[in-house]
C-alpha cells in the first residue's frame, strides 16, 4: 500500500506515526518572515531548526522563504511537500543515545532565482520580511568582479543580495519598517563585515548615487556568526525505509543531524544593530543559541578542530577506500592519522579555551552511530576549504615549533593525489555525484601538466603546487621543511600505495 505524501494535510489530521513532533496549526499559518539564499541540507537542520523552535515557543512567529540558485531542483521538492519535512536528531548526550523526530514548518516555500526571480524581489518589497539568512559555502562570500547586480538574476550571491536591498530601499524609503537583519552562515572569518563590505561596493558599483549604498548602512544590520552542527541530510536507504515505515508517509526532504548545535552570533556594535537582532526573538530560542561580543573563540574553536580535521582526513579517508566519517575514524591507521594530527598538531596549534576538551568532544562527534556522514560531501569546494581551514594551521604550527606538522603535511599530500582526479572520474563514470571544487581545477591542470609519475616529476608538481598563492593566499615554500615533507609523502604514495605510506608515516610519527 502506498503512502501518502508528507503535506499540509496529513499534518493537519495527524497522521503520523514513530513518535514524530508535529507542528501545531498556527505554526502552518505563521507569516513569511525571513529570506534564506540556499536550499541545502545544512539549512534544513540548522536555521530551520532553529526557526522552528522559536515558532513552537512564541519567540519568533514567523516562516521562511527558501532562494535556490543551483538548479538542483531541491526547490521544487520542497514545494510539493509545502515546505514541510522531517527532521531526524541523533548523538550521545551524557552518555546515553538520543533521538528526536520532528516535523519542520518553519521553511515555507522555495523559489527558483533563476526563473522566479521577480518572486524574489517581491519579498523585498514586503514589510513583512525582517531576516535574511544564507549559507552559500566559503566561496559565496567573494566578490565577483564581473557580476552585475542588476541582471535578472545576478551572478553570486552578495550581487543577488544588494539587488535584493535596492529592491526594498527604494520600497521603503525612510520608513524604519524596512529595516533587515542579514545573519549570513558561511564558515569564513567576519562573515557578516565580509559580507556587508561586498555588498556595498557591489551597491556603489550599480546604483553610483550612494542613495542604495546609504540605505544599507542606516537600515541592514550584518551579524558575524560561527554555525556548527553536522547535517549529513539524506539518510541511508535502509535507514529511510526504516523511518518511513515508522512515519507512516513519504519524505523526500527527510534530513537527519547530530543532536549538537551550536549558533554563536556577535552582537552588533551599534545600539540599533544589537536592538534590531534582540527584537527579531529568534535569539531566545534554544540553547544552543549563544549571542556575545566576541564569537572568536567559537569560530577559532570549531573551524580549527572539526572542520579543520575533516577537510585534512577526508582526501586520505576516500583514497583509503573508506565512505563516511565513521568508518574512517574507526579504521585502525586513518583513525589513528586523526587522533594524532588532531590532538598533536590542530589542537596545539588553536588558542581558545577548552581546546582540548572541545577536540574529544569533536571525535565523539566524528563516531557517532546514528550519523551516516559521507566523505564525499566534504570535498564541496575542498580546495578553499584547505586554504581557510588549514593553511593557517600549517603556518601557526611552524612558526610556534620552527618545522613543518608532519600529519598536515602527509594530509596535504593525500589531497593533492586525490585531486588527481581518478576517484571522481570513477563516480561520474558510474553516475554518481561529485560535489564542485572550483579552485581545485588549477590542482587537477597541474596533474595534466605534469603527466609522468617520476620522482623528479613529482616533485615539480608539488612545488608548483605549493607556491601558488591564488590558491593558499601565501607561498607554502615559506613554511619550513612543509614543501619537502609534501613531497617526499606525495612520491611515497604514488609509489607504494596509500595504505603503506600511511602505515610508514605512523610508525615515523610515533617514534
Amino acid at each position: 500500500m502506498a503512502l501518502p505524501r508528507l503535506t499540509r494535510a496529513l499534518v493537519r489530521e495527524g497522521r503520523a506515526g514513530g513518535g514524530v513532533l508535529l507542528p501545531t496549526p498556527a505554526q502552518l499559518d505563521l507569516p513569511e518572515r525571513v529570506v534564506q539564499f540556499g536550499t541545502g541540507a545544512f539549512l534544513r537542520g540548522f536555521v530551520e531548526f532553529f526557526v522552528d523552535e522559536a515558532n513552537r515557543n512564541g519567540s519568533f512567529g514567523g516562516r521562511i522563504v527558501a532562494v535556490g540558485s543551483t538548479g538542483s531542483g531541491r526547490d521544487a521538492r520542497i514545494n510539493d511537500q509545502d515546505g514541510l519535512y522531517t527532521l531526524v536528531a541523533r548523538g550521545v548526550v551524557a552518555g546515553e543515545r538520543r533521538e528526536e523526530r520532528r516535523v519542520v514548518a518553519s521553511l515555507r516555500r522555495a523559489l527558483s532565482a533563476q526563473s522566479e526571480w521577480d518572486e524574489v524581489l517581491a519579498l523585498a518589497r514586503s514589510a513583512d520580511i525582517r531576516l535574511v539568512v544564507s549559507n552559500t559555502t566559503e566561496v559565496g562570500i567573494t566578490l565577483d568582479e564581473g557580476d552585475d547586480p542588476t541582471a535578472s538574476p545576478p551572478r553570486s550571491f552578495p550581487a543577488k543580495l544588494a539587488r535584493f536591498l535596492a529592491e526594498r530601499a527604494r520600497a521603503f524609503g525612510g520608513d524604519a519598517r524596512g529595516a533587515l537583519v542579514v545573519i549570513p552562515c558561511e564558515l569564513i572569518e567576519s562573515n557578516g563585515d565580509r559580507l556587508r563590505e561586498i555588498v556595498l561596493e557591489q551597491a556603489r558599483r550599480a546604483w553610483p548615487d550612494g542613495a542604495v549604498a546609504d540605505w544599507i548602512e542606516r537600515r541592514v544590520t550584518f551579524c558575524n556568526t560561527l554555525v556548527d552542527r553536522i547535517v549529513p541530510g539524506a539518510p541511508s536507504a535502509e535507514d529511510a525505509a526504516a523511518l518511513r515505515d515508522a512515519l507512516g508517509y513519504e519524505d523526500e526532504m527527510l534530513t537527519t543531524a547530530e543532536t549538537y548545535r551550536l549558533f554563536a552570533i556577535e552582537r552588533p556594535k551599534t545600539a540599533a544593530g544589537a536592538a534590531a537582532l534582540e527584537a527579531l526573538g529568534l535569539t531566545r530560542a534554544d540553547a544552543g543559541i549563544v549571542v556575545a561580543d566576541d564569537i572568536a573563540p567559537y569560530r577559532e574553536r570549531k573551524v580549527r578542530l572539526l572542520n579543520g580535521t575533516h577537510t585534512i582526513m577526508v582526501p586520505l579517508a576516500l583514497l583509503h577506500g573508506c565512505e563516511t566519517v565513521r568508518e574512517a575514524v574507526e579504521h585502525e591507521d586513518i583513525g589513528r592519522f586523526v587522533r594524532r594530527v588532531l590532538l598533536d598538531e590542530i589542537a596545539p596549534s588553536t588558542e581558545a579555551p577548552g581546546v582540548e576538551e572541545f577536540a574529544r568532544d569533536v571525535l565523539d562527534r566524528f563516531a557517532n552511530p546514528s550519523i551516516r556522514h559521507a566523505l564525499i560531501d566534504i570535498t564541496l569546494q575542498g580546495t578553499m576549504k584547505m586554504r581557510v581551514r588549514i593553511v593557517p594551521l600549517i603556518e601557526r604550527y611552524v612558526a610556534r615549533g620552527g618545522r613543518a606538522p608532519a600529519s598536515l603535511a602527509f594530509g596535504f599530500a593525500a589531497y593533492l593525489l586525490f585531486m588527481r582526479g581518478e576517484i571522481q572520474d570513477a563516480r561520474r563514470r558510474d553516475g554518481e555525484r561529485v560535489p564542485a571544487d572550483d579552485q581545485g581545477e588549477k590542482v587537477r591542470a597541474l596533474w595534466a601538466a605534469h603527466a609522468d609519475d617520476s620522482d623528479a616529476t613529482l616533485a615539480r608538481l608539488v612545488a608548483a603546487a605549493c607556491g601558488d598563492e591564488s590558491l593558499w593566499g601565501t607561498d607554502l615554500h615559506r613554511a619550513n621543511g612543509f614543501v619537502a615533507a609534501v613531497t617526499d609523502n606525495l612520491t611515497r604514495m604514488v609509489r607504494d600505495g596509500v595504505p603503506a605510506a600511511l602505515e610508514a608515516h605512523l610508525t615515523e610519527v610515533a617514534v
